[in-house]
């Protein structure tokens, strides 16, 4: 017998369980297993029945999305010619259910013919989150069982939803108590006894005489949702098809839908960031087996917006703050936007009063640092400033524990040198949260160069306990998203300087899909930040400074919303961005004061220059080992800055574009007179192209 299906006979039935961790995901050894199980059975006269069973985390999550594209995925028996083989049994089959049923083991478990599940396993369809349909006669099966509405739902939805809720239903035939596999073999004898007949879902039939009327109104509604996507109304497509069609009909234009989705952008897109969230937590140079750290108190330096919601991660988590100020207003005030939020998601129905109680109740306001005595991680969110980390390390250093881990929130600062400021730079990471940082996903891990693998594994833990998608950056000026930035930032600076106005170029990278301009972004985050970074950088150098167009909006006082004016102006109370004649006229003068006569620029220009210059310097992150590989880059753009996930994150954009046709315009911009030399294109970048590979 396979090594991945163990096959027991208990009486007259055959237990046969799926062996495959983590989750039984139906590869090709899995899917052969099961095949060699089931013709066992069918040999052996004294079986009856069949058991077919997983896990206690999962019966099966679906098929091995790492075998797409690959030669496996095409080895026989493929799912649907298992799924058929099961469903034609002479001896009945029972799904004994329970953790995760999802995707295309929850297919596998409507191709038996009875289903039998634990009240909490949780059922599901989510192809549709990598932009896929089932494809394995699951759009044909599941409204057999459940009707058109329940099935329609959960396709389009892709969200699981637990057994309990389908009993008495034709899905589930028994909730189970207890042992699962006793209660399978028990409910199998008692159908064996009571001479049943096998139960096919594909000879059940449809009838649902204000079907087509909810299928209209259901393409309406997803059509709307779902612009940038066109899986959810394929999965409408469809599901419509139990209705119309016979079932070998239906499950013949089923799988067409589904090869066509698979050849989608956007499917490739989803698969791509599926895979690399999970990329992203394997961290290259680790001694294997390397144990986090407990982390049972945390400590938070500055209670403004960015330490606020830093802190709100940790009580959502129920892990215990102690949050320092150095004035009681600027604690109290702190202290107050925390329980306001909240209360808001109280109002909302998010969270209940006595929640609100104990979350609050968790935070141990301070205004000495002799309160982090005992805390096992400290996270400093102060001032962007060399001399004020400085000022904040050396007090650690000299307060905390031996072993606690003390954390930077810096966004762009040189973590081996505030490491540098302490007598245990190996405790010393950098933790940048993007703000709102209660609400963004992102995480980015720093690690120093004396960071120990120990801290390094404690952090990106902690990021999972805080629901965090965590990537490990090197360290350098911006780590990955900041350093991308700063060029994508120059580039937008470039257009405005040939021609472009600032509404023109943030409302083509919109329609190309990001969720806000980058002038609307400096706005919203706050122009002195920039302001100040460039400034330190020139001083660094020990060049002179010399304003653009951003600095003088800041020496005029314009840092963007918090001022009411930035780019752009804005109304009190409203965040709407209002082209303004002030900028218009501070943009005219910087052109004449270069000699620039203003050109006409499309928005193709637009787009192809930032989003190149973003995959341009990400290949140097990439050549510098900044970032262990192209995926990370996606998943920082993804979850921290906009980027739209239908796109799929800059690097795999420009792997979809083609790599030699991003090489030959970076080439022709660097060509113009006068271009900056960051546009000629990277090292890594021009071999990729030149050997006809991609960044991921």
């Amino acid at each position: 017998m396979s090594m991945v299906v163990t096959y027991e006979v208990r009486g007259p039935v055959a237990v046969i369980t799926m062996d495959r961790p983590p989750v039984n995901s139906l590869g090709a050894a899995l899917r052969s297993g099961v095949a060699d199980a089931m013709d066992r059975a069918a040999a052996d006269a004294a079986v009856q029945a069949v058991v077919l069973t997983g896990s206690a985390r999962a019966f099966s999550a679906g098929a091995d999305v790492t075998e797409f594209g690959t030669p496996n995925a095409l080895r026989e028996p493929n799912l649907r010619v298992l799924i058929g083989l099961v469903e034609a049994m002479d001896k009945l089959v029972v799904a004994a259910i329970g953790g995760q049923c999802l995707g295309g083991g929850f297919e596998l478990a409507m191709g038996c013919h009875f289903r039998v599940a634990l009240a909490d396993a949780q059922l599901g369809l989510p192809e549709v989150k990598i932009g896929l349909l089932p494809g394995a006669t699951g759009t044909q099966r599941l409204p057999r069982l459940i009707g058109l509405e329940g099935a329609l739902n959960m396709a389009v939805s892709g969200n699981p939803v637990a057994a309990a809720k389908f009993a008495g239903t034709k899905l589930i035939d028994q909730i189970v108590e207890g042992d699962l596999a006793a209660g399978a073999v028990a409910f199998a004898n008692t159908v064996l006894a009571e001479k049943r007949p096998i139960q096919r879902v594909r000879d059940l039939k449809m009838k649902d005489p204000t079907g087509e009327a909810f299928l209209q109104f259901a393409r309406n509604t997803v059509g709307a949702m779902s612009k940038n996507f066109p899986a959810p109304l394929k999965c409408v497509e469809a599901v419509a098809l139990s209705l119309t069609k016979p079932f070998d009909e239906g499950v013949r234009l089923e799988r067409e839908l589904f090869m066509a989705l698979m050849a989608t952008p956007e499917s490739r897109a989803l698969r791509h960031v599926f895979a690399a969230e999970r990329a992203a937590a394997k961290i290259p140079g680790l001694p294997e087996g390397t144990q986090p750290r407990k982390i049972a108190r945390v400590g938070v330096i500055g209670a403004g917006t960015m330490g606020g919601g830093i802190t709100m991660n940790f009580l959502n988590a129920g892990i215990p703050v102690v949050l320092l100020e150095m004035k009681q207003e600027a604690l109290d005030k702190g202290l107050g936007t925390i329980r306001r939020n909240y209360e808001n998601s109280m109002k909302k129905g998010k969270l209940k009063p006595e929640q609100v109680e104990q979350r609050m109740a968790l935070v141990t306001p301070t205004l000495s640092y002799d309160a982090f005595a005992d805390v096992d991680l400290v996270i400093e969110a102060v001032f962007e400033d060399m001399g004020v980390k400085e000022t904040v390390f050396r007090t650690l250093d000299g307060v905390c524990k031996p072993g606690a881990i003390l954390a930077s929130n810096t966004s762009y600062l040189d973590l081996n040198k505030i490491a540098e400021f302490t007598k245990r730079p190996a405790d010393v990471i950098g933790l940048h949260f993007f703000s709102p940082a209660n609400v963004m996903r992102l995480l980015e891990v720093v690690r120093g160069d004396k960071t120990a693998p120990d801290v390094l594994v404690t952090a990106t833990t902690l990021a999972k306990t805080i629901k965090k998608i965590a990537v490990v950056s090197g360290v350098c000026d911006g780590f990955i998203g900041n350093r991308m930035l700063a060029r994508y930032g120059a580039a937008a600076m470039g257009l405005i300087n040939a021609g472009a106005s600032p509404q023109q170029v943030d409302g083509a990278l919109q329609k190309f899909g990001l969720a806000m301009g980058p002038f609307r972004m400096g706005d919203l985050a706050g122009l002195d930040i920039g302001w100040a970074t460039r400034k330190r950088k020139a001083a660094e150098a020990g060049v002179p400074f010399t304003p653009g167009v951003a600095d003088k909006l800041c020496e005029a006082g314009r840092f963007g919303q918090k001022t009411g004016a930035g780019w752009y102006r804005y109304v009190p109370g409203a965040r709407d961005p209002i082209p303004d004649e002030v900028t218009e006229k501070l943009i005219a003068e910087h052109r004449a004061s270069l000699g620039i006569l203003p050109r006409k620029v499309s928005d193709e220009e637009v787009v192809q220059r930032c989003l190149f210059a973003l995959v341009n310097e990400g290949a140097r992150i990439l050549e510098e080992g900044i970032a262990a590989r192209a995926s990370d880059l996606d998943i920082v753009y993804l979850n921290g800055y906009g980027h739209p996930l239908h796109r799929g994150g800059p690097m795999l954009y420009a792997d979809t574009v083609g790599l030699p046709n991003v090489a030959r315009a970076l080439k022709k911009f660097a060509a113009e007179p006068g271009a900056d030399p960051s546009w000629q294109p990277a090292p890594l970048l021009v071999k990729l192209a030149e050997d006809g590979k991609s960044f991921n």
